[in-house]
């Protein structure tokens, strides 16, 4: 028959769905899936979730009442206790093999000392983050502290130069060792037309700033530094007397190398703790004095300068000799900010006249075209250009024929050009006036007679 009848099953048979009563059935045609079928459901074919004390609702059983099931110490030799302890002290051994060897400890000293010093280099391979301050931090959290709160005594415009240059370089110090501390620097200046210098060593250096800073200090109403060096010449107030002095006080030749190796950078550099202390102390004493400081001198022995210009100067001196350490230990160091270099600048073309009259009355220079007693005080009289180039220059008319005369373009009869770095070291006496890159116009004898005073502004 051709009918759509189904076709059943003998009792009994396999079918595609397996065995018969072997419940995994499941298939469409089987019987016992089906609408009319009688007895027990088959089991389905994945398993259902298994039923947790915790969801039932009921109280977790006591350990104490499990009896013969709960966990068994392990019973373990010394040896294999000892060979565990790598694995204990990294959290990789069992419950039960952690506690085997926690209480062999208790009773094992060599265990016990042995397993504290691998638990110590377990906590060197999970090293934190790095301790070392952000090197930035200390600037953000003074710009924030001062943005909320503006310093009560400010540091004066005229000592933040000297403030700036002495920080700097007490950081260029700061990690030096023996080998720098003891490394040849050549002191240089001019004397006349002739260039000159002094051999010592970068803790020589320190001493000679210490040493000359300290005429300030005095000038301030603080301690002389060479009042506490025995030995050492209070009648000395010439920078060059007042170093040459503060060297021997110390009994360390400053021109010698120092003992090859063996020793610590803090016991080679004795000096710099209390030149520091004096800068901290200068810059301090002068935000207290601020405006009232105009009247008071500081004495260089054969001249003198007022306190605002005398802080400027000890600011180049330090960027001078700073560059001096620097090279000698052959490591760079930048210009000051452009716009402490131009109060620099600007103190150098000031003391130009001065510095041209030295060297008329010492004869290395001529009196030019109009004779200098001649020329009244604050009249008109020859005057020379002075262009500095750069973020800190600018323009001086520099009088030629006497310090009391007025520059005047009337009479303007030379003109140079310079870069602002380039006339500093010229005026440190670290360029000669026939090596100065200069762009020169005008009077020959006047342009010469400029840049060799620049030269000479520059000593010890």
């Amino acid at each position: 028959m051709s009918g759509a009848s189904r076709r059943e099953r003998p009792e009994g048979s396999d079918g595609p769905g397996g065995a018969a009563g072997s419940g995994r059935g499941g298939g469409a045609g089987d019987a016992a899936c089906g609408p009319g079928a009688s007895g027990p459901a088959p089991s389905p074919r994945i398993p259902t979730p298994r039923a947790s004390v915790e969801d039932s609702g009921l109280p977790l059983p006591d350990l104490a009442d499990l009896g013969d099931l709960a966990p068994v110490p392990l019973d373990l030799s010394h040896d294999v206790l000892k060979s565990l302890l790598g694995a204990w002290a990294l959290a990789a051994c069992s419950a039960a093999e952690a506690a085997a060897v926690e209480e062999h400890l208790g009773g094992c000293g060599g265990c016990a000392d042995e397993a504290r010093r691998l638990r110590e280099a377990v906590g060197l391979l999970h090293q934190p983050e790095s301790l070392d301050l952000d090197p930035g931090l200390r600037t953000r959290v003074l710009n924030g502290c001062l943005t909320r709160r503006p310093p009560r005594i400010p540091v004066p415009g005229w000592a933040a130069p000297y403030d700036a240059e002495t920080a700097r370089l007490d950081a260029l110090l700061q990690d030096f060792g023996d080998a720098e501390w003891h490394a040849p620097v050549r002191l240089r200046w001019f004397e006349g037309d002739t260039a000159t210098g002094r051999d010592t060593t970068v803790a020589g250096v320190i001493a000679h700033l210490l040493a000359v800073d300290g005429l300030v200090a005095v000038a301030l109403g603080l301690d002389d530094p060479l009042a506490g060096a025995g030995g050492a010449e209070p009648g000395a107030m010439d920078p060059a007397g007042r170093t040459e002095a503060f060297w021997r006080a110390s009994h360390a030749p400053p021109d010698l190398p120092g003992p090859a190796g063996g020793g610590t950078a803090a016991a080679a550099h004795p000096v710099r703790g209390p030149w520091r202390e004096q800068s901290h102390g200068l810059v301090r004493t002068a935000s207290f004095t601020g405006s009232r400081a105009g009247g008071l001198e500081v004495s260089y022995g054969d001249f003198a300068l007022p306190l605002h210009d005398a802080m400027l100067d000890r600011a180049f001196e330090c960027w001078a000799h700073a560059e001096d350490i620097a090279e000698a230990v052959d490591y760079p160091y930048e210009p000051p900010a452009p716009r402490h270099l131009n109060q620099m600048i600007e103190l150098a073309a000031r003391l130009l006249p001065t510095a041209l009259a030295a060297r008329r009355r010492a004869g290395l220079s001529g009196p030019g075209g109009r004779t200098p007693h001649l020329v009244p005080a604050g009249a008109p009289g020859r005057s020379l250009r002075l262009e500095i180039e750069g973020a800190a220059g600018g323009e001086w008319l520099i009088p030629l024929d006497s310090p009391a005369a007025v520059g005047s373009t009337e009479f303007e009869v030379a003109h140079v050009a310079l870069d602002g770095v380039e006339f500093c070291r010229l005026a440190a006496g670290h360029v000669s006036p026939e090596d100065a890159a200069a762009g020169q116009d005008g009077d020959r004898q006047a342009i010469r007679d400029v840049l060799y005073a620049a030269a000479n502004l520059s000593r010890m």
